[in-house]
């Protein structure tokens, strides 16, 4: 049945009528009578029919808000469209219409939806790499042509990043440019016709290209826009030729700090569905050309690489308190300092980030704080405040991964011969260098080698970080435990080890929490709550952990896991219209989204649709329920639990 509907005037009877908090949303939080009549707009016998319950009349307002952005005075309501399955609408959402609403591109077209920072109130601003003097030329046109912009184009200068000239520049935040190239249309590129790579971001506040946000995004994206994926690949293959490095974002004040390097996996990703493509090789090539330079440059350099024990850890450049966090962030931490000099919190920060006290205390702390940034998990208790000294699991698992997969490559699809063109040569290399498979092999036999040794424990069972001043492990428990069997550096005793003992420290109703509520501790004012810690879950940490354990046949247990996110993300979808977060609360199934820690929870704030979820989140809903069998998909749509399913006979076997 479907009946045509006034869209002004329907929308404003059913937010009187069932919006009783007044938040523009209708949730289980809201009082009304749970029952809308929807008269039919061009029936004068005042014909429709009766929309019931929380998930049908958020899904009403959703379609009713939706047509008024369209500017539409009247639009057609199904009844099916009301009724659809919360599994199979989230999933349509997100294929149809959320992955096109986070997607950007850096050009004359692009740049004003993807310049803006909401993390900084400042003119629009791109900066240039010496290396593309052609964007120079591009930009400083787009700039004239469109002097309403206010667009500020700069020059990076020639060189490596300091730590000093990232500082100077923070009062002057800006973009940093990516990858260009010939628009679609055939014709020669110059600096007036360029078109900017397509990308993801992660949406909420985050308006620019994250690395290891885009690479989990890709996996959700590689079946509806692999043209995306592919310019994501491109664009962090440019930001390491002229950055020396993926970054954390594209902003500025992240010159001087990567993120977890997952490269390498994603264009074999790409390989794998691109193959026929006359041009899929050479792609390949220079991903691994790519990843092959900032493994050497940044990941396995002094002073990331601890010599001694082989293993790297995350030390990026940088100084003060990171520009993108707001003063308040670190009040358990600059309170003292506020007490000592007689000043408010502001004051402190401003004082100590323009140089005007000096606290050495500080130095050390906001050294391991950009490191904790650049792991990508900020913040955690199993990282904070030593995450500079820290070979974390997590990252060598990566660069594990990165010495298969380019081991792989060169063996598998270059004929055992890797020749490194000039661009792509590190320091101390001659251009048209060649190498084998083998010295990658080595590399990854010694690699393993060191994980066993220094972030294994036997007795535990479990792999923890391992702290390269102290000399001893880390007691923290992570989910970052189940990354060697996601990379293949575990054996299969250890492997069994960690699903035995591993799984139950922090298998919660709702998936896998990102650490064990004593690696979190007591929260208190000296102790605030991180987001990365219990009793929070995050895509990734499920992700890698589901193909961990599907790697090394632990086929039901991966399925389990699976299946209680999947069933966590789908209850919260729909009972609070629409919800998909950032990160949930994985202890409880009523309000999982409620993440009041730190940052908030970016994807919550929206009023009346959804219209982007959260990007990684969004890839493990669309990669987790392809993993799944059709009885569990259609569980899922039924709503039932992992107990109510498995308890009728089903089974969420991977």
């Amino acid at each position: 049945m479907s009946i045509s509907v006034e869209v002004d005037r329907a929308m404003q009877d059913l937010l009187q009528h069932e919006d009783t908090d007044h938040d523009g949303l209708i949730t289980v939080d809201d009082n009304g009578p749970k029952d809308f009549p929807l008269a039919d707009y061009s029936d004068q016998r005042d014909t429709g029919f009766a929309v019931r319950g929380v998930y049908q009349l958020s899904n009403l307002l959703q379609e009713l808000f939706l047509a008024q952005k369209r500017n539409l005075k009247t639009v057609t309501i199904k009844r099916s469209q009301l009724e659809e399955s919360p599994a199979h609408r989230l999933v349509r959402l997100i294929k149809t219409s959320w992955w096109d609403n986070l997607t950007r591109r850096i050009d004359a077209e692009g740049i004003e939806r993807a310049a803006p920072d909401p993390k900084m109130k400042d003119a629009p601003r791109i900066y240039i790499p010496p290396g593309a003097p052609e964007q120079f030329a591009y930009y400083s046109q787009v700039a004239k042509e469109r002097p309403g912009m206010g667009l500020d184009v700069q020059w990076l200068p020639q060189g490596k990043m300091t730590a000093d000239f990232i500082q100077g520049i923070n009062h002057k935040p800006g973009i940093l440019a990516l990858d260009m190239g010939a628009p679609q249309l055939k014709i020669p590129a110059d600096s007036k016709q360029l078109q900017g790579f397509p990308f993801i971001v992660p949406g909420g506040c985050f308006n620019e290209l994250y690395n290891w946000d885009a690479c989990f995004c890709a996996l959700g994206m590689l079946d509806t826009h692999l043209h995306v994926v592919k310019g994501i690949v491109k664009n962090l293959i440019f930001e390491i030729k002229h950055y020396g490095k993926m970054l954390n974002a594209n902003r500025s004040y992240y010159l001087g700090r990567a993120q977890p390097p997952f490269l390498t996996w994603l264009a074999l990703k790409v390989f794998e569905r691109t193959k026929h493509e006359p041009d899929a090789l050479e792609n390949l090539k220079s991903a691994i050309l790519a990843a092959r330079k900032e493994y050497h440059e940044w990941w396995t350099s002094i002073p990331r690489l601890d010599e001694r024990s082989g293993l790297s850890r995350y030390r990026p450049i940088g100084k003060g308190s990171p520009p993108e966090c707001r003063p308040i962030v670190f009040t358990h931490v600059f309170t003292p300092y506020a007490k000592k000099y007689g000043m408010n919190l502001k004051e402190v920060h401003d004082a100590y980030n323009d140089g005007t006290i000096t606290e050495p205390d500080l130095d050390i702390f906001f050294d391991h704080d950009r490191a904790v940034r650049e792991s990508g998990h900020d913040t955690s208790n199993r990282v904070e405040g030593v995450c500079a000294d820290l070979a974390t699991v997590d990252l060598n698992c990566l660069l594990y991964q990165i010495e298969d997969d380019i081991c792989l490559v060169i063996e598998k699809y270059l004929g055992d011969r890797l020749v490194v063109p000039s661009e792509f040569i590190v320091t101390g290399e001659k251009a048209d260098t060649i190498e084998s498979s083998r010295v990658w092999c080595e590399r990854r036999s010694k690699r393993k080698a060191a994980i066993d040794r220094y972030l294994w424990n036997d007795e535990k069972g479990m792999y923890f970080d391992y702290n390269t001043v102290t000399r001893q492990q880390s007691t923290a428990e992570s989910a970052t435990y189940f990354w060697p069997l996601w990379c293949g550096a575990a054996d299969s005793r250890q492997a069994a080890q960690v699903v035995k003992r591993g799984i139950p420290r922090l298998e919660c109703i709702g998936g896998l929490s990102s650490t064990s509520p004593e690696t979190r501790g007591p929260v208190s004012a000296s102790n605030p709550q991180k987001q990365w810690d219990y009793p929070y879950g995050w895509a990734p940490h499920q992700i890698l952990a589901w193909d961990g354990l599907k790697r090394y046949e632990y086929h039901d247990e991966a399925g389990r896991l699976l299946y209680r996110w999947l069933h966590m993300m789908t209850r919260t979808f729909q009972d609070w219209n629409g919800t998909v977060c950032e990160k949930y609360d994985v202890t409880q199934l009523e309000r999982s989204h409620e993440v009041e820690a730190e940052y908030g929870n970016q994807g919550r704030d929206f009023k009346y649709a959804p219209q982007e979820g959260f990007g990684w989140t969004n890839a493990s809903y669309i990669y987790g329920t392809s993993l799944i069998g059709e009885d569990a998909r259609a569980a899922l749509a039924k709503g039932l639990s992992y107990e109510e399913f498995t308890e009728g006979g089903g089974k969420a076997h991977l």
